[in-house]
């Protein structure tokens, strides 16, 4: 979607009513409305009801004929069904968001959450590895998830087979956070739903997709982010070269996350990925004393008080208190902290208008061999798209 020509005075207005609510879900699960469109919105037009007032023209401004909003009843149906699978709504801007997720530019919405939501107060650090976990990469995890709940973190996973379901197990006395590709109702692979059930009764299910939505390739990329941005760190137990899970290592380094990796065996391909996160500067973790004496004091809330909705593709500068220690170190990885600054670099010149790829390059002032892995590795994120003669984009 294109940008209105009128900019709100106003600050955008968390919903504080049940229409509120409703202009909300109609104006995000409206055609073309992802989280960054959404925001920018919300900043131009104050409020969710004059933004659906103003999208039709905006979409005709951007060459989309006969558009429809969100109908009002598919945004009640949403609702109802949640409070038919005891959900509750997180909006953004609203006591009980995750502090965490506030200053993402792609920031969920709407968060839909099943369980403890105390939980997102606490702090919170993510186990995420292979699918296919070996039998010492799932013993690491569960204890990895033990050790560090006993120490007062959080287990943050995404609820996939492996390394995700041992280190939920692990930590279901102590807390942990499911967030899951589909929607919140929605337990995906079904074997773990007995696992879904646990947490929903001890700890807590996430997702920002609709209720009842049958997870897709592209939701996990975008689970990916949400679990990553949750957490003070991202250890990755058990990852091949080619694994997922080295995507939200990179999504973690962009959102200014502390990245950790269990090594491996050399010869062991399941242990490859993780073995060049730390080639690369990941912190190298043998037990969860690495992971806390890294962290250090976990920060006194995680829970967001409300605050006005970030402009879209406008880079978020925090200011001296919200700059993580780790940043006043050396210990930050430098190699992935490079790629991870390439790619913000990349992102923050790209928008919903196609740019010549050549002219990205000539921008950034670097050889197109160091461009363009890093366009490969957003392409796959789902954060750019290219489009035919060479062009590049961000999609909304």
């Amino acid at each position: 979607m294109v940008e209105g020509s009128n900019s709100s005075t106003h600050p955008p207005l968390p919903p504080t009513t049940e229409d509120a609510w409703l202009d909300w879900l109609r104006l995000l699960r409206s055609r073309r409305v992802g989280p960054v469109t959404f925001h920018r919105m919300m900043v131009e037009h104050g409020s969710a009801a004059d933004a659906l007032r103003a999208l039709p023209e905006i979409a005709r401004a951007a060459g989309i004929d006969n558009y429809a909003i969100c109908p009002e009843g598919v945004a009640r149906a949403e609702l109802k069904s949640a409070r038919t699978a005891g959900a509750r709504p997180l909006f953004y801007g609203c006591a009980g968001y995750p502090q965490a997720l506030v200053d993402l530019a792609d920031a969920p919405p709407i968060l839909w959450a099943i369980g403890d939501v105390s939980l997102l107060s606490r702090p919170m650090t993510a186990l995420i590895g292979a699918r296919s976990a070996s039998s010492l990469g799932t013993r690491m995890a569960r204890k990895l998830a033990k050790d560090l709940g006993t120490a007062g973190e959080v287990i943050v996973s995404g609820l996939a087979r492996g390394v995700d379901a041992a280190s939920h197990a692990a930590a279901l006395d102590t807390g942990t956070i499911a967030v899951l590709a589909g929607g919140v109702d929605v337990f995906y692979p079904a074997e773990n739903a007995d696992l879904a059930r646990a947490i929903a009764r001890t700890g807590l299910l996430l997702s920002e997709q609709p209720i009842g939505m049958q997870p897709q390739a592209r939701h996990f990329p975008a689970r990916n982010r949400i679990v990553s941005g949750l957490s003070r760190a991202v250890v990755v137990v058990e990852a091949a070269a080619r694994s997922g899970s080295l995507i939200t290592a990179r999504l973690a380094l962009e959102q200014g996350r502390e990245v950790m990796a269990v090594p491996g065996h050399p010869m062991d391909a399941r242990a490859a990925g993780c073995n060049m996160l730390i080639r690369d500067g990941a912190l190298l973790v043998r037990s969860a004393a690495d992971v806390t004496e890294a962290l250090g004091p976990a920060p006194a809330s995680a829970v967001a008080t409300p605050t006005p909705a970030p402009a879209a593709g406008r880079a978020h500068t925090p200011t001296p208190t919200e700059v993580p220690a780790s940043d006043a170190t050396p210990r930050r990885p430098r190699r992935l902290r490079a790629i991870a600054e390439l790619h913000r670099q990349i992102l923050a010149r790209l928008g919903p208008s196609p740019m010549a790829e050549d002219q990205l390059i000539r921008d950034l002032e670097i050889g197109p061999e160091q461009v363009a892995p890093a366009l490969t590795d957003l392409e796959l994120d789902g954060k750019i798209a290219r489009q035919p003669g060479g062009l590049l984009s961000r999609p909304s």
